[in-house]
């Protein structure tokens, strides 16, 4: 018996239809075709982050009768700010959904090495008391609880003990949600230790060279240092992009 071709569920769709003032629908597109537009700028991208994000009511396609997920142009730009969001602000997901709801868009999303991404995550990081249990870490970031264990033992998040209770702040549940996505290439903690000692040493040479200044009982001095602070912090992370792209070209050639 000859076997079936595949089923090409893009090539089933129907022709968007007009609407109502008589502009045409957005053509849709499955999330396969999703994660093929985004993979250039975002190789982490997969279809099961796709559908958490989904999870987490940050986007919502819509489906055919068969179950499929559909996709506009929009549910696409959305879907790319929020991956921005992650990448270049460092923000965890209950900000992003204020983000959005407060009507932020693509246009708005700083650019990487821009001194106000890292000026809006550190100013998250200080107005938000968060703290998350290892049971929420877990459940919203799918880490294995033995891989958060590990990131404790090996240094890379810290956490601390509340009535008994081991709890993590936001930056610290973002930390597992990327390791996460190296440990599926089989990256451990102790492979980590790596990313920490570098942002220790970053963290020790910045303090170096604005210390007094940080100190100062000078309220417009301090604030001066908190913003070169976010600059050089800006510049030295764009520098380590640099040099990373640099060496994975040698590899690659």
């Amino acid at each position: 018996m000859p076997v079936p071709p595949a089923r090409n569920v893009e090539a089933q769709l129907p022709e968007p239809a007009a609407r109502p003032d008589g502009a045409p629908r957005q053509k849709a597109v499955t999330i396969g075709a999703v994660c093929k537009a985004l993979e250039q700028e975002f190789p982490e991208i997969s279809i099961s982050k796709i559908r958490y994000l989904e999870d987490q009511k940050l986007l919502a396609p819509r489906r055919t009768q068969g179950g499929y997920r559909l996709y506009t142009q929009t549910d696409i730009q959305r879907l790319r700010t929020i991956l921005r969001l992650q990448r270049d602000e460092f923000l965890p997901l209950r900000v992003i959904r204020q983000e959005l709801a407060g009507g932020r868009s693509e246009r708005e999303v700083s650019a990487p090495g821009d001194g106000r991404a890292l000026r809006r995550a550190l100013m998250t990081a200080r107005e938000s008391g968060a703290l998350y249990s290892l049971e929420d870490v877990v459940q919203e970031t799918g880490a294995d609880p033995k891989l958060v264990a590990e990131l404790v033992e090996f240094g890379v998040i810290k956490g601390e003990t509340r009535a008994g209770v081991s709890c993590y702040d936001e930056t610290e549940r973002e930390i597992v949600r990327a390791v996460s996505e190296l440990a599926r290439y089989g990256v451990g903690g102790r492979n980590l230790r790596v990313f920490r000692s570098s942002a220790d040493r970053e963290a020790q040479l910045l303090q170096s060279i604005l210390a007094p200044a940080l100190r100062s009982r000078n309220p417009e001095r301090r604030k001066e240092a908190v913003q070169t602070l976010e600059n050089l912090a800006s510049v030295t992370t764009h520098l380590k992009h640099l040099l990373l792209i640099r060496d994975l070209r040698k590899i690659a050639t």
